[in-house]
């Protein structure tokens, strides 16, 4: 336990100091956060019943809102009681395990949701700080998963990029076929996808086209040379385009035309110019995806399938729902907490020794005060 004294805000290990000193008390804490998330409490439970379990003690931890539940800000999501001598100590990293948790999931669910009919790919690893929150992201995207199929009919997410974190989505295996730096060291897409379909003839392709800047026309010289795996649907195409420039064959107005065409409810309203961004600006944007589309199409290969990825969060993706995007999968990072103060979660203490008392303006997290 020194590694958690050491991971421990020092008050609270005082508090414990004096607490020992002057004598136990039972203490009831209510855990809560002040936005609207997803529950997704098992690693914090985990921390609790295994401390306990270290210190021969035990916790009565009632679950208020299960996880994969919907809560409202303020709502305790668990409500702990012990011995506030083994209890003080443990809130900095009970909080930890708690908050980013839920605001991830709640995203998750929100993108899902608003896209059931396509399938994400959890591909959060590299922008996690570290293994423990790569962990906690992978089991906060499943648990917004499994809401968003519950409420909305969705796919969800089907898998991740590591094997590590696989087992949350059911895998054994991280899911992903090429970087851009296969394409780079290929030197061609096409070659890229020869390379890769000789190494693992076995598994369906899913070739990257942004590289050098020919999305429609790499799509199809790779259609044309693998017509059975896109007749097939085991052949798709992964749009990455960096924002710094619009998908081949489109500007501003063929991008607007694009949506008129296909979409005109997308942007016959009032939209703000981040909304706007998502469907007609630079990058992986709505008309860029149903340009690759109808070139697709119109080449013969209706089969063949469309991943986007590159900053796909759940403002990007009601806007894709929005243009009714041709989306067959997202691969996607930005369902963690793109704002980090919304994940700080709170713990309080509502009852000592089984009588009700807590601090002024706090008085809505104790029970039935609802």
């Amino acid at each position: 336990m020194d590694d958690l004294a050491a991971r421990t805000d020092s008050y609270f290990l005082k508090s414990k100091a004096i607490v020992g000193h002057f004598g136990d008390r039972q203490a009831t804490y209510a855990v809560f956060m002040r936005r609207p998330v997803i529950s997704a409490p098992r690693f914090a439970i985990a921390f609790l019943e295994a401390t306990a379990s270290e210190r021969g003690t035990s916790f009565d931890i009632e679950i208020n809102h299960p996880e994969g539940s919907w809560v409202g800000a303020g709502e305790p999501i668990l409500y702990v009681t012990g011995p506030l001598y083994h209890l003080v100590d443990l809130e900095t990293v009970l909080l930890q395990k708690l908050g980013p948790a839920c605001v991830a999931a709640y995203n998750a669910s929100a993108m899902c949701a608003d896209l059931p009919k396509v399938a994400f790919l959890a591909m959060d690893a590299r922008h996690c700080a570290g293994a423990e929150m790569a962990e906690m992201m992978a089991y906060a995207a499943s648990v917004g998963s499994e809401h968003a199929k519950k409420v909305a009919g969705a796919i969800g997410f089907v898998g991740c990029a590591t094997e590590a974190t696989a087992h949350y989505f059911g895998q054994e295996k991280g899911m992903g076929t090429m970087p851009h730096a296969l394409i780079g060291y290929a030197g061609s897409t096409l070659r890229s996808a020869e390379m890769f379909h000789e190494t693992f003839p076995g598994e369906p392709l899913t070739v990257l086209v942004d590289y050098f800047g020919r999305e429609t026309s790499d799509a199809v010289e790779v259609c044309r040379r693998f017509p059975e795996l896109a007749a097939a649907g085991r052949l798709a195409f992964r749009m990455d385009t960096p924002g710094g420039r619009y998908c081949e064959g489109l500007d501003l107005a063929r991008s607007y035309e694009v949506l008129e065409n296909h979409a005109p409810q997308s942007i016959r309203g009032y939209r703000t110019e981040a909304e706007l961004r998502y469907l007609v600006g630079t990058g992986v944007t709505a008309a860029a995806l149903w340009r690759l589309r109808l070139v697709l199409d119109e080449a013969g290969f209706p089969n063949a399938k469309i991943v986007a990825s590159s900053g796909f969060g759940p403002e990007k993706c009601r806007m894709m729902a929005a243009a009714n995007a041709p989306i067959d999968v997202i691969g996607t990072g930005s369902y963690l907490p793109e704002i980090w103060s919304e994940t700080y979660a709170t713990a309080d203490i509502i009852a000592y020794g089984g009588e009700p008392m807590v601090k002024a303006g706090r008085e809505f997290l104790l029970r039935g005060k609802r």
